[in-house]
């Protein structure tokens, strides 16, 4: 299974000349334009993602979509999958060619968030969380997120750095503002990223300080910390083995895909045992009570399932690049642990320790062990903005480029450019974390 060719749109806070069926019909042709020998008639079928029906402010979009491109009468299906959407439409078109049901399919994505209010778009989001419980308890996901890493904190940082600490409440204190610091790192290496990627919203070159001191959202999460409402679209083209040899000499293959789910409500998640990495060991999780509210559940299910099926024991070593679904800073941090890059407790110091930076940019601190395995090089949705339903497609295409060896190409710039880059993941989340999509692609037949 082989992904040939994809095209995005320029990620931005409005795209007011375009409605979202002309954003997607400008990421297809960029698409085909990459492939002289592929034509929009040789696509049997397409999987059409977007999240909200009320951002379109049309039901069936996807049918307009399929109208817009000109692929009437062939099939098509829409994905929704809250903020997974992008990864799970991937998965969806994989799962299409892999039955052989088609021999080509197009994975089309969009979103268009511009048209209402940032208040009335964070009620449609929040519409995401169980509307019987959560909501009416005012249940905005920044909050969620910033209640999960306080636990996070509390669990990984204030047990272990700060256990000398008597008082508990200066200790916590000492704990956030600690974490406070690390996730700003994680900020400042996204915007920075970004700077080399034409198709990011947010590109900055931000310190510390800035990611800190910039607007308190809900505590302990700033403003830098957090991805934005976003309009954009993103395509892939997939298809099987005889169809990539006729359409590219560059193909990526698709060796791995997972999901995993999670009830939606987060008072209603069991304890239980950490599904193990090969690289881990049941005495190494005795005292943690899992997944508690400060790991995602579904994050190791869906990473597990697409290690097994890729052959992959250590990700860390065996994987290029991950392309993962950073809505927060801390969930950035919090999926290091859960996608096995480090142990569980440990996202903190992989941070400081530079292993998810790019050895190709100069950050405002030292990053002594950039390289190791680069996480969202091409800035994540904290600097590349998140139209939902495109996001986890843009993963997809950039992860194709970055495979392809075709960053300078496709970017003018080749910063981001990873040598001999050879496999990489790509993360999709949705929640707080009910639901996980991971992809492993790797260049060559």
């Amino acid at each position: 299974m082989y992904v040939v060719t994809g095209g995005v749109t320029k990620f931005a806070k409005a795209h007011p000349a375009m409605d979202f069926r002309l954003m997607v019909k400008r990421a297809l042709d960029a698409a085909l334009k990459e492939t002289p020998n592929l034509t929009k008639e040789r696509i049997q079928g397409s999987r059409i993602s977007y999240f909200s029906d009320h951002f379109a402010r049309q039901l069936k979009a996807a049918s307009m979509v399929q109208d817009y491109l000109g692929l009437n009468p062939k099939g098509s299906v829409r994905i929704e999958w809250g903020g997974a959407t992008g990864g799970e439409c991937f998965q969806a078109a994989y799962e299409a060619v892999a039955s052989g049901r088609m021999d080509i399919c197009l994975a089309a994505g969009f979103e268009t968030m511009s048209r209402v209010a940032t208040w009335k778009g964070n009620e449609f989001i929040a519409l995401a969380s169980d509307t019987n419980f959560d909501f009416p308890l005012g249940g905005f996901y920044t909050g969620y997120y910033a209640l999960m890493v306080i636990r996070h904190i509390y669990e990984y940082l204030r047990k272990t750095r700060f256990a000398h600490i008597k008082d508990e409440r200066q200790a916590q204190k000492t704990a956030i503002a600690e974490g406070q610091r690390i996730m700003s790192m994680v900020s400042v290496k996204n915007h920075l990223n970004a700077l080399h990627n034409p198709y990011a919203q947010y590109p900055k070159q931000l310190t510390v300080q800035d990611v800190l001191h910039s607007e308190m959202i809900s505590y302990p999460l700033t403003r830098e910390q957090i991805c934005t409402m976003s309009d954009g679209a993103a395509v892939a083209i997939l298809c099987d083995e005889e169809r990539a040899r006729e359409f590219t000499d560059r193909p990526v293959r698709i060796t791995g895909v997972g999901c995993g789910t999670d009830t939606m409500r987060l008072a209603d998640r069991p304890f239980g045992k950490v599904p193990l990495m090969r690289s881990e060991r049941v005495a190494d999780y005795r005292h943690l009570d899992y997944p508690g509210v400060h790991s995602f559940r579904a994050g190791r299910t869906a990473g597990l399932e697409a290690y097994r099926m890729a052959g992959i024991s250590d990700p860390k070593t065996e994987l290029s690049f991950i392309e993962l679904h950073d809505a927060y800073a801390s969930s950035e941090i919090q999926t290091y642990e859960d996608l096995g890059l480090c142990r569980y407790g440990e996202g903190y110091g992989f941070v400081e320790s530079g292993a998810p930076f790019l050895k190709s940019i100069r950050y405002p601190f030292p990053t002594p062990r950039a390289g190791t395995i680069p996480v969202n090089p091409s800035g994540g949705l904290i600097a590349c903005g998140h139209p939902v339903g495109a996001t986890g497609l843009m993963q997809a295409v950039f992860a194709l480029w970055q495979l392809q060896g075709r960053i300078r190409k496709n970017y003018g710039d080749g910063t981001l450019q990873i040598q001999n880059a050879r496999r990489g993941a790509i993360h999709s989340h949705a929640g707080t974390g009910s639901a996980v999509t991971v992809s492993i692609l790797e260049r060559g037949f």
